[in-house]
């Protein structure tokens, strides 16, 4: 478990060549971290394995987020999705994820793979301002199981108005 860290307000940034990857199992404990992975989130390899993957949740990301790709996954398809992370120090940075659950020979889940690439920088500022929407729509309410809930209506108003699922919306923002 992380200390408690305040976010920093800085950002870190990892090279367009570069692709952090991480494995869990299906409760989203960390089984694989790659160097790009350890390098930008501040961890050594054996203070990141075992732990749940939240460990690097952003608090600007709002749950709703995190339910609509965790109910994606958990239901064998993947997803496309930017993301707000933090550093061990508090630093910040973004990226472009793909998550993928990982199948064993019967086709049941047996844990997750996610890698997760530069993102588009336009995208990311109109990303960061529909959180920071959704964050505060999460936070009006007492009970983060309602607030949740009334951020999951948000996103689903906002992909309806554009007619688009939820991968074809992260792909299109720009």
């Amino acid at each position: 478990m992380r200390p408690s860290v305040s976010p920093t307000g800085v950002e870190r940034f990892f090279k367009e060549d570069e692709i952090i990857v991480s494995k869990t199992d299906t409760k989203g404990i960390i089984t694989y971290a790659n160097p790009v992975f350890l390098t930008i989130a501040g961890y050594r390899e054996e203070q990141i394995l075992g732990q749940n993957h939240n460990i690097i949740r952003h608090p600007d990301m709002p749950r709703c987020v995190f339910d609509l790709l965790w109910k994606t996954i958990a239901a064998g398809q993947e997803i496309f999705a930017y993301v707000k992370n933090m550093s061990k120090n508090g630093d910040h940075y973004w990226v472009f994820a793909h998550v993928t659950p990982t199948f064993d020979s019967e086709g049941r889940i047996i844990g997750y793979h996610s890698n997760r690439r530069v993102p588009d920088r336009t995208a990311v500022a109109t990303v960061d301002s529909l959180y920071r929407d959704l964050l505060a729509e999460e936070n009006r309410h007492s009970d983060w199981r309602e607030g949740m809930a009334a951020g999951t209506r948000m996103v689903q108003s906002v992909l309806e108005k554009a007619k688009l699922s939820y991968e074809e919306f992260a792909f299109a923002i720009k």
